[in-house]
């Protein structure tokens, strides 16, 4: 596994593009409120809008691009919109899949599996092998998961790895165990509908990101919208704890 600097213990590089996109794509059901649509009609284009940000992020040279699609609260929702949420999934999956392969899109999902029935499962297990070869774009899709899961089981794992170590442990020993260990820390998270909170996703990884909040609804984020987040970014002083005359660049006048 690659090793990623992390921005607690290193200075990561600080590209104008960010190499890393992690986003909430909220917003669908208000979307599809405003057009007397049910709600579902509203995660359906929000589907579309997915298809748009991977073809953005290849021509602008993302190498990572982070989604989350379905948290670890989300079951608490009313029952058919989870089920219908399941079912378009399943259609994504079944679908999208050879579009993603074919333009060497890696796909990963993660979160925990666990409570999606066997069919789903086996499904994903299917994508991931089937695109594990490709290099252009990383895109995860963040499924029945939580940031407080996440730190949770990467405790769990790299303790069973271990057994013999009983203190002293650090960041360094936990990271290969976390979810997005195979990425970079997001260099810019969006987040679509007006909410401005992270709602428990990779929070450890999140710890220097940028964050950009809009108003803009997830069916209406198109790559306008996309170029402000990223404008947004480029306008940011990334200092990871130094200060503005520490930057590479800056000038003594």
């Amino acid at each position: 596994m690659a090793f990623f600097s992390s921005s607690t213990r290193q200075i990561p590089q600080a590209a104008a593009v960010p190499e890393h996109v992690a986003v909430i794509m909220d917003g669908n059901g208000r979307w599809a409120k405003k057009r007397f649509l049910p709600r579902f009609a509203g995660h359906a284009k929000g589907v579309e809008l997915v298809r748009e940000m991977v073809r953005a992020c290849l021509e602008r040279n993302i190498r990572y691009l982070t989604l989350f699609a379905f948290s670890s609260e989300n079951w608490r929702r009313p029952q058919e919109e989870v089920t219908l949420l399941m079912q378009l999934f399943v259609k994504a999956l079944e679908q999208e899949v050879e579009k993603l392969d074919r333009n060497g899109i890696r796909l990963r999902v993660i979160g925990d599996l666990s409570r999606f029935d066997q069919s789903l499962q086996g499904l994903i297990r299917d994508a991931e092998q089937k695109t594990a070869g490709n290099t252009k774009l990383d895109l995860t899709i963040a499924a029945n998961y939580g940031g407080r899961w996440d730190i949770i089981q990467g405790v769990n794992r790299m303790i069973a790895a271990c057994p013999e170590k009983q203190d002293d442990w650090s960041e360094a020993d936990l990271e290969p165990f976390l979810s997005m260990a195979f990425a970079p820390e997001p260099d810019l998270f969006i987040r679509t509908g007006g909410e401005e909170r992270i709602s428990n996703f990779l929070l450890w990884q999140l710890a220097y990101t940028e964050l950009y909040f809009t108003e803009t609804l997830w069916p209406a984020f198109d790559t306008a919208e996309f170029d402000k987040a990223i404008l947004s970014y480029q306008h940011r002083e990334r200092r990871f704890g130094r200060t503005s005359e520490q930057l590479p660049g800056a000038s003594d006048a």
